[in-house]
This record gives structure tokens, sequence and C-alpha cells, in this order.
């Protein structure tokens, strides 16, 4: 799947900027990429993107509409599709990272049919996978876990690519989420695959590399969410990770979308290794990564201390205090 650069990002009216994560995820890391937003009256979000109109796009040469948004169930709404005609008629590619197809929508798939425009599903992956073999493969490779949805998996795995490889490691991220497609051109949409194969994508996405290479994948879910902790079991036992980093947002009290009580820190870490012993016995947490984003630096700090302290770790907020501390454990106890 090849994407035509510059990204026109579409926010729609979503309500907020938890919303809106692939546009923002896309801003953070590829914000070259990206000519601005196009967001519907009442869009709660805000990438820091110029607001374009769509030919204000296309003269400032966009070559693909990015819906950059989630909502449950990954439904495109019905208000948004003459917006997505508009933006094929102007001249652009879309691409989505949707759970519905974007050609399963008439007006779509005809506008793309009468303009010659491609339409990208990047949830949709042509790939076929096998089931999850567990054997073991050469190479090392990294998988951050949360204690909950939406906690900074992606980002923490992104942060620890880029401060691996400052650090002259060999490091390469590896994407299970459409923004994380969007971000680095390759991957696989894990929850977009079937419950037998998860594992085995898991597999495929990281296979058999030097010994010294590094595969950074991007965690998804939660062990603790009731409704998402069947990805993330077959994502930890197909990746078979040597190491794993902790991700944790310390204002909730209850996991996102639902009644359920945060799991604590402890409680990740134990269950992770006891699952994921299955296939990589030596398996070993080297990290916290904490998003502080609710916090002021001060308290940030103090949190971040304290929770190292008590499960002696290194613990960072990989956005606002970079990764170092966790990359030089990565070091020791792999050298």
């Amino acid at each position: 799947m090849q994407l035509q650069r510059p990204y026109l990002l579409f926010l729609g009216d979503v309500p907020d900027a938890l919303a809106a994560k692939t546009a923002y995820g896309i801003v953070d890391w590829r914000r070259d990429w990206c000519v601005g937003q196009w967001r519907l009256p009442g869009c709660g979000a805000d990438t820091g993107l110029p607001d374009v109109s769509v030919a204000e796009a296309i003269e400032a040469g966009a070559k693909t509409l990015v819906i950059g948004v989630v909502n449950a169930g990954g439904v495109l709404p019905a208000h948004w599709v003459s917006s997505i005609v508009e933006a094929m008629e102007a001249g652009m590619d879309v691409a989505a990272g949707l759970h519905s197809r974007l050609d399963s929508v008439p007006e779509i798939a005809a506008a793309a049919k009468a303009h010659g425009r491609a339409l990208h599903d990047v949830r949709m992956s042509t790939q076929t996978f096998a089931t999850g073999k567990g054997v073991k493969r050469t190479g090392k490779r990294l998988l951050t876990i949360g204690t909950d949805c939406s906690v900074g998996k992606k980002y923490t795995a992104l942060a620890l690519e880029a401060g691996m490889r400052e650090a002259g490691m060999d490091a390469e991220f590896c994407a299970t989420g459409q923004t994380g497609v969007f971000i680095s051109g390759r991957g696989v949409a894990i929850d977009a695959v079937v419950a037998d194969f998860i594992a085995g994508a898991a597999e495929w996405l990281t296979p058999e590399t030097d010994e010294n290479t590094w595969q950074v994948v991007e965690g998804q879910g939660s062990l603790f969410h009731p409704s998402f902790a069947g990805v993330t079991l077959g994502l930890l036992h197909g990746s078979q990770p040597d190491a794993f980093v902790v991700c944790h947002e310390p204002t909730r009290t209850n996991m996102r979308g639902v009644k359920t009580p945060l799991p604590t820190i402890q409680d990740v870490i134990d269950m992770t290794i006891a699952l994921g012993k299955l296939n990589n016995p030596a398996i070993k947490p080297v990290g916290i990564a904490i998003n502080t984003q609710a916090l002021s630096e001060a308290d940030a700090k103090a949190v971040i201390e304290d929770t190292g302290k008590a499960h002696g770790l290194p613990a960072t907020d990989p956005v606002r205090f970079g990764v170092d501390p966790i990359v030089q454990r990565i070091k020791a106890d792999f050298s």
C-alpha cells in the first residue's frame, strides 16, 4: 500500500483529541507530510495544522485525504460522505483506518470510479496470515504493553525506536495500528485480523532478523481490558518479546470506555510475564512509560520518580522527558 503524499487530514466533527488520535499521531511524527487539517463545524479537536479548504489543500499539493479519526466500531458517519466525495472530485485519493471499507459506501465507490481515485483502507490488509507457530526466531523484540487503551503505546514505541537508534542500536518500529501504518509505511492493523490469525500476523510482522536488531512493536489494547484483551494477548504471543515497557496514564481510575477498574502497573507486569513465558521464557520488563500530559511538570516528575522506585525500573514520560533511561536499561540488560 503506497499512499500519495502530502496529506490533508480530515477531522470531521469529532468531540475531542482522543477521537482524532490518528491525525495527531501523523502530525507528531510526520508533520512535513501534511498540508493542513479539514474540520467540520463542531469539531473539538485541533492538531495545530492550518485549517484549509479542499481547494486550498489542492493548491498546496495535497494528494491524499487521510481520515484521521477513530470512533466506536470504526464506522464512517453518513454526514461525512459528501466531504469525502468533494475531496475526490477535487483530485485527491482517500485513505482511512476504519473498520468499514470506503468502497462499501455507494457514493464513495461511485466517485472513486468516476474520477479515477484510489481508496486505501489501511485496516484491510491484502496479506494473508498463517496461525501462530510459537517457534523462537532470531533477533530481539520489544513490545509496549498498556495498563489501558490510549495511554501512549505507539508514541512510546516510536520514541524508543528513535532513542535506540541515537544510542547506536539497530532498531525498527513495527506498526500494529492504522496510525502506525500511516507513519511507517508498513505494518498490519492487528485489531482487524481474524482472531485465529492474530499471533500469526504478529509473527509475520516480526520475522527472523540479525541477532542484534531490535524490532520495537507497537502495543494494542490491554490484557485487562474486557473489550480488547484478546488482541493484546495474540500480539504478545506472536511477537515473542524479549523485553516490554509498561505504558500508563496515572490519572485514570477506570479503563477507557468501560467501568472496569484500572489494573496496577504491577498487575500488568506480572500478567505479561506469566502469559509471555509461553513463547519466550526470558521475557522481562525494562521500563515504565508514564503519560503525564494531565499533570504539572513538578507532579509529573514526582510520579515518575515514585513509580520507578516502587518497581525497580527506569520510568519516564517519553514525550516530555525522553526515553534515555529505558534505552540505557535495555543496553545494560541485553549487551
